[in-house]
């Protein structure tokens, strides 16, 4: 029996409905709306796409969207100068630094120099932290992304076994330390245990499999446990096609439940971004 499709836009248009409602709600409390500036340094064409998503959501959700695009030639101590002066202005909410910015920029270091309350990707260090304490109100919105689609698969966590593929601060880290909140078993993978040899049992115990890498069939359908919980973050272009990090064709027929790529992490990323800013806004004023 094929795996139940978890549908990622379907999710993210029900949680961007009720973000819409709080945020008409803040609006008529406070006066004003929350506003999200998005810095975008030199021109990259995948920017551009995420973007456009991020107008479209903000439009829709009656959200202020600032877009201040820099020259490459930009230096890090100007970046965080502007920065800065964004931490300042009581009208803005959030701010959001576009990825990837030109080799000279650091973005680690600059992303530490946004306000933790102003940090509407929840990449801040003090906003990775929660994710340890279980008390997110600020977070990675990938790893955010992910909960939200393995808590649409409705099953128990509790004492499950979950398997992460890929260690990365953006998804790996946090959602290995958001499932172990939920009291899940969790393993995770990364480049050391491909190269020892050991990545095919680890994911065969996985009842519930993340896997966030960035290479196209990096997990056989073989290697699925039957009725596991498989979410895909990886995105990769072969040919003209857009595909992830597992072999979706024959995971289907295994798993019990499955992301699309694309239609699945994808949607629901932006719609964590919203989120933080709606929590960035009450955490600003007092609420």
């Amino acid at each position: 029996m094929a795996a139940v499709i978890l549908d990622g836009k379907k999710i993210a248009d029900q949680i961007r409905g009720s973000l819409k409602a709080e945020i008409d709600a803040l609006k008529g409390r406070f006066g004003q709306s929350p506003t999200l500036v998005s810095i975008q340094v030199g021109e990259d064409p995948a920017t551009a796409a995420y973007l456009k998503g991020q107008k479209n959501v903000t439009s829709l959700l009656g959200i202020e969207l600032k877009i201040q695009i820099l020259q490459e030639s930009t230096s890090q101590s100007e970046l965080i100068a502007l920065i800065e002066n964004l931490n300042k202005d009581n009208s803005v909410t959030g701010i959001l630094l576009q990825l990837p910015v030109p080799k000279h920029i650091n973005a680690k270091e600059v992303v530490r120099f946004i306000d933790p309350k102003k940090d509407a990707e929840g990449m801040h260090p003090e906003n990775i932290s929660q994710c340890i304490f279980g008390d997110v109100r600020i977070g990675p919105c990938t790893a955010l992304a992910v909960m939200e689609l393995i808590n649409a698969s409705g099953i128990d966590l509790y004492g499950k076994e979950a398997v992460v593929v890929g260690h990365s601060e953006i998804v790996g880290k946090p959602v290995s330390l958001l499932l172990l909140n939920k009291f899940v078993t969790v393993t995770t993978c990364h480049i050391a245990t491909g190269q020892r040899g050991v990545l095919p049992e680890h994911v065969k115990r996985a009842e519930i499999l993340v896997v966030a890498v960035g290479k196209s069939g990096l997990i056989k359908g073989e290697w699925i446990k039957e009725g596991a919980v498989v979410i895909d973050v990886g995105i990769n272009r072969v040919g003209d096609k857009i595909v992830g990090d597992v072999e979706f064709e024959k995971a289907v027929d295994v798993a019990g439940y499955i992301t699309p790529v694309p239609g699945g992490v994808g949607p629901l990323t932006v719609t964590m971004l919203m989120r933080n800013l709606v929590e960035a806004f009450k955490l600003q004023k007092g609420i």
